[in-house]
């Protein structure tokens, strides 16, 4: 039985390959997750339609995500911690308190997109990258302050 694939499979392809497959695995496994219609002209015709649509989703995205890049690009943010001898840090500046810090400046920001190299353990000035995109990774100055 030749199916379309609406997702991508690790064991048939990618989205949008006409693949050949058991009639038991298609009925069963894959019609039933919607990870694959059978292959006629009208499924045909929607999947491209649905790629249309997807390509102009994903340029929307990338534009929007490159503008709040810029704008990042611009932000600073103050994290005020509590420190000990030698200017130690107990602890250190986690993504969640730098999501915060944004979240005062306006910018609704995930705390799981946010990337820290290394552990922030000393007080000081430091890049802390925002991944925004896939294709899109925006920088971030953030203040490590005493409190």
């Amino acid at each position: 039985m030749k199916v379309i694939l609406r997702k991508n499979f690790n064991q048939l392809g990618q989205v949008g390959n006409v693949v050949n497959v058991k009639e038991g695995f298609a009925r069963n496994f894959l019609f039933p997750r919607q990870i694959a219609l059978i292959a006629n002209n009208s499924n045909l015709r929607a999947l491209e339609e649905e790629k249309k649509q997807a390509v102009k989703k994903d340029a929307k995205n990338l534009e929007l995500a490159t503008a709040l890049s810029v704008e990042l690009g611009k932000v600073s943010v103050t994290i005020p911690v509590t420190v000990g001898e030698d200017e130690k840090i107990f602890g250190s500046v986690t993504t969640k308190m730098i999501a915060d810090a944004l979240k005062e400046k306006g910018h609704d920001i995930d705390h799981r997109k946010i990337e820290i190299e290394e552990p922030i353990k000393a007080l000081g000035i430091y890049d802390v990258k925002v991944k925004i995109h896939a294709e899109v990774t925006a920088t971030v100055k953030t203040w490590v302050v005493r409190d």
